[in-house]
C-alpha cells in the first residue's frame, strides 16, 4: 500500500503552443506526472475541457482547471491508497457530477488519473503498460501495429486537403521493429518525392509531423504514397489508411468535399471508390458523427476488406460502441483517454470494443506533450 501524499497541477504549453494542465501525484513510494492533450478535430460528445476565456492566451488559459485540481480534487484524494485506481477515478467523477466533465473539466480530471496510474506502476516497480494490463486484467502484452501519419490535411495543416490524415499501415511486417523500419523508409522516400515534385516548402509539416504540401485532391496524395511504396519495395507489406475527420467538411446535412457538394449516399460512393482503387486498409470517420446511416452502409459494403473506424462517432464511449455494434455501423474504434476523461472509463471502452469484436486503435491527440 502506498498512500497519496500530494497532488499538484501547473500550466505548460502543448505541442501547438496552447496552455495545458500537468498534474503531479506524489505517493509514499513514487512520484509521477501527466499532461492533458488537446485535439483539433473533436467530437461534440467528448469530455469537456475547462478553459478560462478572456484575453489571456486568447481565452485558452487553464487557471480554472488547475484550481480545480489543487483545491477540489487534491484534498479528496490525499491519503487514498494510490493502487485503487477505480476508487480515485470514481471520487473525481462524483466531485464533477456531470455527464461530460464540464464542472471540473476533463483537463483537470484526466491528468490526475493518468499521473496516479503512472505513480502506482512505479511504486510496484513495473512499467505503466504492465500496470494498465493488470488494471484491465489482461493476460498478454502485444505490441501494436504502428500507424504512421505521413501527410497532414484538414485541421492539422494549413493546406487545401479535406482529408485530415494519410497513414501507413505495415500489416506485412514480422514484428514491431520491422514495421517501424518500413514506415520510416517510406516516410523519408515520400519526403524526397514531394520535394522533387513541389519544392522545399512542400515538405513543411503539419500538427502531427506529416508533410503538408499544397495539394487539394485526395487521389493525388494517394498516388504519391503509392509511388513511395513502389520505390521502397513495400507495396505488399504496407497499405494506406485515411482519417477523413468528416465533421470538418460536413455542413447543413451536406459534405463539401474537394469543391463538390454531396449528400451522404453520394459521398458514400466517393469513399467506396477510394477504398477500391487504392486498396485502403482503414478509413476513420469517413462520415459526420451523427451520420449512422452512411456508416452502416459502408460497413456493409466494405467492412469485410477494410477497417471502418469510429472516432468522433464513438468518442471512446461504452454506450456508443454498443450502439455501433447493434447497428453494424463500424468494425473498429479509436480509443482516446481525453474523450472520456479517466483511465477507468478508457479501460471500460477498450473492454466494450473487445466484447464487440472490434479492432481498437490507441490514439494520441494532435496537441500533445508526452
Amino acid at each position: 500500500m502506498s498512500k497519496i501524499l500530494s497532488i499538484k497541477a501547473r500550466m505548460l504549453l502543448d505541442s501547438r503552443g496552447n496552455p495545458a494542465v500537468e498534474a503531479e501525484v506524489q505517493t509514499q513510494k513514487a512520484t509521477a506526472s501527466a499532461i492533458m492533450p488537446e485535439g483539433a478535430s473533436t467530437g461534440s460528445l467528448e469530455a469537456m475541457e475547462l478553459r478560462d476565456g478572456g484575453k489571456a492566451f486568447l481565452g485558452k488559459g487553464v487557471k480554472k482547471a488547475i484550481a480545480n485540481v489543487n483545491e477540489t480534487i487534491a484534498p479528496k484524494l490525499k491519503g487514498l491508497d494510490s493502487g485503487n485506481q477505480k476508487q480515485a477515478d470514481k471520487i473525481m467523477l462524483d466531485l464533477d457530477s456531470t455527464s461530460n466533465k464540464s464542472r471540473l473539466g476533463a483537463n483537470a480530471i484526466l491528468p490526475v488519473s493518468i499521473a496516479l496510474c503512472k505513480a502506482s506502476a512505479a511504486a510496484q516497480g513495473i512499467q505503466a503498460f504492465e500496470y494498465i494490463g493488470k488494471l484491465a486484467e489482461s493476460k498478454e502484452s502485444i505490441l501494436p501495429v504502428p500507424l504512421m501519419n505521413v501527410i497532414n490535411g484538414g485541421k492539422h495543416a494549413g493546406d487545401e486537403l479535406a482529408v485530415q490524415e494519410f497513414m501507413l499501415v505495415p500489416l506485412g511486417a514480422g514484428n514491431y521493429s520491422e514495421a517501424l523500419q518500413f514506415n520510416v523508409e517510406i516516410y523519408q522516400t515520400l519526403k524526397q518525392i514531394i520535394k522533387d515534385k513541389f519544392g522545399k516548402s512542400a515538405i513543411n509539416v503539419g500538427d502531427e509531423g506529416g508533410f503538408a504540401p499544397s495539394i487539394s485532391k485526395t487521389e493525388d496524395v494517394l498516388k504519391l504514397m503509392q509511388l513511395a511504396l513502389k520505390e521502397t519495395g513495400y507495396e505488399k507489406q504496407v497499405r494506406i489508411a485515411l482519417d477523413f475527420a468528416a465533421n470538418s467538411f460536413h455542413h447543413n446535412e451536406k459534405y463539401i468535399f474537394e469543391g463538390k457538394e454531396c449528400n451522404n449516399m453520394q459521398f458514400l460512393e466517393i469513399v467506396e471508390g477510394l477504398i477500391e482503387r487504392f486498396n485502403l486498409a482503414s478509413v476513420e470517420d469517413p462520415f459526420a458523427e451523427q451520420d449512422w446511416q452512411a456508416f452502416c452502409a459502408l460497413t456493409k459494403s466494405k467492412g469485410a476488406k477494410c477497417q471502418i473506424v469510429g472516432d468522433d462517432l464513438l468518442v471512446t464511449s461504452v454506450e456508443r460502441i454498443q450502439r455501433a455494434l447493434k447497428l453494424s455501423a463500424c468494425n473498429s474504434v479509436i480509443i482516446k483517454p481525453n474523450q472520456v476523461g479517466t483511465v477507468t472509463e478508457t479501460l471500460k471502452a477498450v473492454q466494450a470494443a473487445k466484447d464487440a469484436g472490434f479492432n481498437f486503435i490507441i490514439s494520441h491527440r494532435s496537441g500533445d506533450s508526452e
